[in-house]
């Protein structure tokens, strides 16, 4: 079948999240297919997939929802779509990426960017020693997280030690965490950046509620004048969850360092987060998230949709190939890896 002719794939499990996408593609008359990741298959000897391109938005969060089989088998399989020479929207370097902090730690060190002191363990009987001249309060947090999952803070390192020795401290999914010094948020809010083929696309301030590390913005349903937002991404539970929005415009520094994150990261599309810390009034990078399902009730947030302009990437994509051999290679600390100009479109 030549390519042109065969349908898009979305790989995606979370229920909400990306039925604006379906929307949109549907309302262009764009052939494509929903892919259950919580339950799949693939042919390691098949010599081509039945798609012209595979959008994946599998979430690492899917744990939290029963689907924890997603997390590490998707990274199996866009290997596999990759060896065909499928185009993949967040393709396997930047999936890997996005479900291991420590290596987001690690791109950022290479970038020379700043981020919160931590320290890696894969026990918990580490985490004490690990905190030793760390700043308090601190975090463990753990290496594959996903709407705030797996984080808790310690105020005292004498807290933190009887936690560990009570047997209460957990590492995660794949038994390794952060530990991680806690920041005092300026004004009570980070800030997220949304990027597009590398490219800024718009940025949003994000209040979490009191005691809660979940920022996602697709749950966000409330401006911070109050306005209830009508999003067709939101949870039936968003409006509970006590988050803010605001349109942000960051210095145009940060922007720049943004997309040099987002270029070394193969980062199609995806958000990259940071926090201004009050204690010396200096921003840190602290996520790089690759599954964007941008803030709720756009329009009203933002001024525009971009679900809209993400779709025009992906018609912009199809049949692209994945660049030269060896582009969609896992990040490696003292590599530099310039984004495959296939995957950048000349406007955002």
């Amino acid at each position: 079948m030549p390519n042109a002719a065969r349908p898009i794939a979305v790989f995606h499990e979370h229920p909400d999240w990306f039925r604006p996408l379906f929307s949109e593609l549907e309302r262009r008359g764009i052939p494509y297919v929903r892919l259950d990741a919580a339950a799949h298959r693939f042919d390691p000897s098949e010599r081509e997939a039945p798609y012209s391109l595979v959008v994946n938005r599998a979430s690492p969060s899917a744990y939290l929802r029963a689907h924890g089989q997603t997390t590490f088998y998707t990274l199996h399989w866009l290997k596999h779509l990759e060896r065909l020479g499928v185009p993949v929207v967040n393709g396997s370097a930047v999936y890997g990426l996005e479900i291991s902090k420590a290596t987001q730690l690690d791109l950022l060190t290479e970038l020379g960017l700043p981020f919160p002191r931590a320290v890696v363990i894969n026990d918990a009987s580490q985490a004490p020693a690990a905190a030793k001249g760390l700043r308090f309060p601190v975090l463990v947090k753990a290496n594959v997280g996903g709407s705030g999952a797996g984080i808790t803070r310690y105020d005292t390192p004498e807290t933190l030690a009887a936690e560990v020795a009570a047997g209460r401290v957990t590492l995660g999914i794949d038994g390794t965490a952060l530990v991680q010094e806690s920041a005092l948020l300026r004004d009570g809010h980070i800030t997220r950046v949304e990027t597009l083929g590398g490219k800024f696309l718009y940025a949003i301030n994000v209040y979490p509620a009191v005691g809660s590390f979940d920022l996602c913005p697709a749950d966000a349903c409330q401006t911070t004048t109050g306005v209830e937002l009508v999003g067709g991404a939101c949870a039936v539970d968003a409006p509970k969850t006590g988050l803010k929005v605001e349109a942000a415009n960051p210095p145009a520094e940060i922007i720049a360092e943004v997309e040099r994150i987002a270029q070394a990261a193969h980062l199609d599309i995806g958000g990259i987060e940071y926090l201004v810390d009050d204690r010396d009034g200096k921003h840190y990078f602290y996520d790089v998230n690759a599954l964007s399902n941008f803030v709720a009730d756009p329009v009203n947030v933002i001024g525009f949709d971009p679900w809209r302009t993400f779709v025009d990437y992906i018609e912009g994509r199809v049949g692209t190939g994945n660049g030269e051999p060896g582009t969609e290679a896992p990040w490696n600390p003292g590599s530099q890896f310039p984004v495959p100009s296939s995957h950048v479109p000349a406007e955002v």
